[in-house]
């Protein structure tokens, strides 16, 4: 069963800083581009970074560059986003998911995937 698991989402407050993890099950991450994508209430789900499988390269959405890496390692099979420098309007549901075949800039800007975590909740509020 392909499974993914987001985890490290929680309350922080302006300027601080979280990690989020993906960690893949029935399946080998390394194979596949995979994103994080966030939604808050009421809007629509946008890409936030995306990592390709074959020469580790990335997207950013506009309003988080320089403030967030996303990186992988294959080895645990788990995809990471660090993010610095959190603002309010970071705050939303982060998920990961992982796609068959697409670029990373298409992946992010349509928002679009195959297989999705159920999300983890981002507040950054003081």
């Amino acid at each position: 069963q392909l499974q993914l698991v987001e985890s490290g989402g929680g309350l922080v407050q302006p300027g601080g800083s979280l990690r989020l993890s993906c960690a893949a099950s029935g399946f080998t991450l390394d194979y596949y581009p995979i994103g994080w994508f966030r939604q808050a209430p009421g809007k629509e789900r946008e890409g936030v970074s995306c990592i390709a499988s074959s020469d580790g390269s990335t997207y950013y959405a506009n309003s988080v560059k320089g403030r967030f890496t996303i990186s992988r390692d294959n080895a645990k099979n788990t995809v990471y986003l660090q993010m610095n420098s959190l603002k309010p309007e970071d705050t939303a549901v982060y998920y990961c998911a992982a796609a068959h075949t697409t670029t990373v800039q298409a992946m992010c800007v349509s928002a679009s995937g195959d297989y999705w975590g159920q999300g983890t909740q981002v507040t950054v509020s003081s």
